[in-house]
């Protein structure tokens, strides 16, 4: 019964009643982008071991999407992030990430590059402390752990102090609110990498790391840092790590511990210098901290961006420059988890490249040499991880930052004389022939060069080339005894086979818009290399020895990792195929036939006897935690069976993103921002399949309307009419106000702007999309059979 108290009638408590729920709902349309971001979504890994296959190997953790959900900018070089995992200490499954959501201590906080991995490490302690490598860390309560762009806090309950930071450009902030004490400390040490610590006064400290020879792309030469404190210190010391002598015959098997109170200078492993402060209930020590190639050069970006001591003034810089690149895209419709993670997602995938020297700064280049840009200067593009997606995302939303990011490449290339690679396969050609085809204005003329450097000469970048351009495909060397569990040790045959045919059809469209003929059909004939290494005996791409004979025996389930495969299984391997996916539904016996085996991919169990650790977020045998088969969902476009891909890509979204507990789960390593930049793509209802290609690939779109502000000051618009949940199917579809019967469409059509207006419901509309000439273009024609 309702009961209405004092004077307010039912009919006023029903009205009242009424204007609070408009008002809960229009505080909820009124979130912005920023609001809904959260840097923690793919920190966890998924928990439901249907989606995670027989990962991980015994002794180790799962993998998580090992993102960071410490304070940083878009693009950032500079990072403010949580430790919790202490990687001296533990073996982490080969992943060297320092923050790992179901830890539970916190070790300290690190100031540097991605993940925060290439500072010193600020360690805020109340009573006594271990030195590092132990280190004395800290138990937090995750509901208190905040991370929000460009900012981050945490409550450390064993020290009663509340750590935060955020970021600049260059530079660090970090807040400590401390309990009284006068036992409150601050240690700054220079990590496993050693190097020199000196304490200057009673109020900076500064230092210089030693580390390897490449920071996101470049000559890692800002190891020199600066940090001042708000509130002078008491007291002070410096200690450092004496490795352990050659036990058992002598000496300690920990090492002898070397600290030096009141000494101003160390240096050695984990070289570091702890202060000590005094300090009221609630008092606040702020660090401010900032790298360069020298002293000077750290200093000059203390003073230039990080002045006073004004937490909130940098805090609000960084959330304005956050939200001028989340805000490119407008989302409506969805539900508040969706817009959490896919803004999250998006976030993300600003991750790379690395901002390495604004237009005028300095920096010193590939070849070691020290230079001022005439540009933003951006270390190298991951083009094995983001190169398949992420590079196509950053030229519809930063078309400028692009441009720059194609500077810095060609730069990098000249200094080194080829064309950077990243990891495997030669994929930079994706980048400048989809660039170039949707419409960026570049000399391509001169990257052309050392493209073509990069794929001809056989000492260059490409492995094993010469016996690729002799054969037309890669052998590999069987290893002695069963290569599963997987083995590490191979030549990734079949797999680079695949990846330079690719690389070489790309290069011959490349070399046709420059008017070379003659490279043109060169590249075009190697592109159908990837037939060499498809045994049609048992429809998989597959291994050959030296000689030429196929490599037995033959799982397709096994997860080889380099042997044949390059982390991947023979099922996930099959599609990696983009840029002629026609022509692999031809090798697999017509449209009937290849849909057939989609279906078999997606519904076989996944059971092999090797464990792959990159493996997880499994669908049947396809994988989404790794970058090789990520595109096949949306073969289903090419095989006349559209309706399966719309609902295959909304079960993805739903099931290996943010399904775990925490609700922050990735299906594997995101890689610099590419699996989040799948989950966004794929979100919005489409996926560059061959990033090459101005060609876009239809999908399920989870929001109602997603607006794409491209830099052009156009807006290109999808808009899914009637959607849920339940409707996620296409019955119909118009491009720019014109009937649509195509599960694509080009850069060409949205360049100027632009709408695709879906209409959705429950049931597959089987006629829609699916006839042999509405599938998107690929490099083969359909066999005679299929037209």
């Amino acid at each position: 019964m309702l009961i209405c108290r004092g004077n307010i009638t039912l009919s006023a408590f029903v009205l009242l009643t009424s204007i609070a729920g408009i008002t809960m709902r229009a505080q909820t349309v009124s979130k912005a982008p920023l609001d809904y971001a959260n840097p923690l979504v793919g920190t966890a890994p998924l928990d439901d071991q249907k989606l995670i296959g027989n990962a991980p190997p015994p002794g180790e953790q799962i993998y998580s999407g090992f993102t960071s959900p410490g304070a940083k900018l878009p693009h950032s070089s500079t990072e403010m992030a949580p430790i919790n995992a202490n990687l001296p200490l533990q073996y982490v499954a080969g992943v060297p990430a320092t923050y790992y959501y179901p830890n539970r201590t916190i070790f300290g906080f690190s100031y540097g590059g991605y993940g925060g991995g290439d500072g010193p490490v600020i360690s805020p302690i109340v009573g006594d402390w271990a030195l590092p490598p132990q280190r004395t860390p800290s138990v937090y309560d995750k509901k208190r752990e905040v991370a929000s762009p460009g900012y981050y806090s945490v409550f450390l309950d064993d020290f009663r102090t509340k750590a935060e930071m955020t970021v600049t450009t260059w530079t660090g902030l970090y807040r400590f609110t401390f309990p009284q004490t006068d036992q409150a400390h601050i240690l700054i040490d220079t990590d496993r990498a050693g190097g020199t610590i000196e304490i200057i006064d009673n109020n900076t400290v500064r230092g210089e790391r030693q580390h390897g020879t490449r920071r996101h792309g470049q000559v890692d030469a800002d190891t020199f840092f600066i940090a001042e404190f708000s509130k002078p210190f008491t007291s002070f010391g410096a200690f450092k790590e004496t490795p352990p002598n050659q036990w058992p015959t002598r000496g300690s098997l920990l090492g002898d511990k070397n600290i030096e109170p009141d000494t101003r200078i160390i240096s050695g492993l984990y070289a570091g210098a702890y202060l000590q402060f005094s300090t009221k209930a609630g008092e606040q020590v702020l660090v401010k901290i900032a790298r360069g190639s020298s002293y000077a050069m750290a200093e000059q970006r203390l003073r230039s961006e990080d002045p006073g001591w004004d937490f909130e003034r940098v805090h609000k810089q960084a959330e304005t420059e956050w939200a001028g690149k989340l805000n490119i895209i407008e989302v409506q419709g969805g539900t508040e988890k969706e817009k959490m993670l896919f803004y999250s997602s998006l976030l993300h995938s600003f991750d790379s490249p690395r901002l390495v020297a604004r237009k005028g700064e300095e920096f010193t280049g590939h070849d070691g040499i020290q230079k001022t840009a005439t540009y933003d200067h951006y270390g190298s593009v991951p083009f094995w991880d983001t190169g398949r997606n992420q590079i196509v995302l950053l030229t519809l939303l930063e078309p400028q930052t692009k441009l720059d990011i194609l500077h810095s490449e060609l730069d990098m290339a000249r200094e080194s004389g080829y064309m950077g690679t990243s990891f495997h396969g030669d994929n930079a050609v994706f980048m400048y022939l989809g660039d170039w085809d949707r419409g960026l204005d570049f000399d391509y003329a001169a990257t052309y060069e050392f493209l073509r450097k990069n794929a001809t000469d056989i000492k260059g970048p490409r492995g094993y080339l010469d016996e690729y351009q002799k054969n037309g495909w890669i052998s590999d060397i069987i290893p002695p005894g069963n290569p599963s569990p997987p083995y590490a040790g191979g030549k990734a045959g079949a797999a680079t086979t695949l990846e330079y045919s690719w690389d070489d059809y790309a290069m011959s469209l490349y070399a046709r818009k420059l008017g070379k003929k003659e490279d043109a059909e060169m590249f075009l004939k190697r592109s159908h290399n990837y037939k060499n290494v498809f045994d049609p005996t048992v429809n998989f791409m597959r291994g050959k020895t030296a000689d030429g004979q196929w490599i037995s025996p033959f799982d397709p389930a096994e997860p080889y990792y380099n042997f044949m495969m390059k982390e991947a299984s023979g099922w996930s391997t099959l599609w990696l195929v983009p840029h002629d996916v026609q022509g692999l539904v031809n090798l697999l016996g017509g449209r009937e036939k290849a849909a057939a085996k989609l279906d078999e991919f997606f519904s076989t169990p996944y059971h092999p006897k090797g464990i792959c650790r990159d493996c997880t977020g499994v669908v049947g045998q396809y994988v989404q935690g790794n970058q090789p088969d990520q595109q096949a969902p949306y073969y289903y476009d090419w095989v006349g069976q559209p309706w399966k891909t719309q609902a295959l890509t909304r079960k993805i979204l739903k099931e290996m993103y943010g399904s775990d507990a925490s609700g922050f789960g990735f299906p594997g390593m995101d890689d610099q921002g590419a699996t989040s930049s799948w989950y966004v793509m794929s979100a919005m209802g489409f996926y560059t399949v061959d990033p090459s290609s101005p060609y876009y690939i239809l999908g399920s779109p989870l929001f109602t309307r997603s607006s794409i502000h491209l830099g052009n000051g156009k807006t290109f618009e999808i808009v899914a009419k009637n959607n849920s949940g339940t409707n996620i199917y296409i019955q119909s579809a118009t491009l720019n106000n014109k009937p649509w019967n195509k599960p694509w469409f080009s850069h060409t059509d949205i360049a100027n702007g632009g709408k695709l207006a879906l209409t959705m419901g429950p049931r597959p509309n089987t006629s829609w999309g699916s006839s042999p000439d509405a599938a998107p273009p690929s490099m083969s024609q359909p066999a005679a059979r299929d037209q």
